[in-house]
């Protein structure tokens, strides 16, 4: 399961200050590549390295008979300096992707959040769902769907950040780039039988148009597991408690990001 879409590392890695990025495409021929192939014909004649930085658990060439050890050899044969970056371990968690799918699975934000030393986060277009929250329940939401191979958190409610990304502006009161506080659900939906998994995202205090935008929801916190309540009453109540304990979530995040009021939405109620 992709932990961020190629377009959301490549924002990514703009951010951190990279000024080029270069796709390869993990053809069956590059993969059959022998090691000093991929060092002579990539590294050395597509890419003119002069210093690469694998992790230790790094491995190339057919049958990925490479590894950190042997790049570094040759590194010292063709003239190119290799740093070998060693994994993180947290108290005999291994800090990987892995770890972090496994948190996903688990529901627990919390701790891929620090595992990726930021909030996770999902990015795709907002579609239109059943209509079902706002014209019944008065909590209109956001609706985004993702195939299979995207990780998405367990099933329950989250409160985080909802952001629009638009070059123009969005009909209604939200503004693109800014970080609007919501409480997310993820999920089918058991109450109304609802089989399709998607993220519903209720921006709180916000009324806007977001149909066909593009959006990111950054992850903050669980808070709760998803429940197939007995009557609409019960889900309504269960709702308003999701808004009152993400605020406070959201509040507290918000002041350790040191995010001014520019930068987020929240009215603290």
């Amino acid at each position: 399961l992709a932990l961020l879409s190629l377009q959301e590392r490549a924002r990514q890695i703009e951010a951190l200050g990279v000024d080029y990025l270069l796709v390869i495409d993990f053809r069956k021929e590059l993969a059959g590549d022998s090691t000093e192939h991929y060092v002579t014909g990539v590294l050395q004649g597509t890419l003119g390295a002069r210093e690469v930085v694998v992790g230790e658990n790094f491995t190339f060439g057919a049958g990925a008979t490479g590894t950190a050890q042997s790049m570094q050899d040759f590194g010292a044969e063709f003239g190119f300096s290799v740093d070998i970056v060693p994994l993180l371990d947290d108290e005999g968690v291994r800090i990987c992707s892995t770890h972090i799918r496994e948190c996903l699975a688990q529901g627990d934000i919390e701790s891929a959040n620090w595992a990726l030393g930021r909030h996770f986060t999902v990015t795709g277009p907002v579609v239109r769902g059943a209509g079902r929250g706002g014209k019944e329940l008065g909590f209109p939401t956001a609706n985004q769907y993702f195939p299979d191979t995207v990780a998405i958190p367990a099933d329950g409610v989250y409160a985080g950040w909802f952001i629009v990304h638009s070059d123009s502006s969005i009909e209604g009161d939200m503004r693109p780039g800014v970080a609007y506080a919501a409480a997310i659900s993820v999920g089918t939906n058991p109450t109304f039988g609802d089989e399709e998994r998607s993220i519903e995202s209720f921006v709180l205090d916000r009324d806007a148009d977001l149909y066909g935008y593009e959006a990111t929801v950054h992850f903050v916190g669980h808070l709760r597991d998803m429940v197939k309540f007995n009557s609409v009453d019960e889900l309504l109540e269960a709702m308003a408690n999701d808004v009152t304990k993400a605020r406070q979530v959201l509040a507290a995040d918000a002041k350790a990001q040191g995010w001014t009021a520019k930068d987020y939405f929240l009215r603290e109620k």
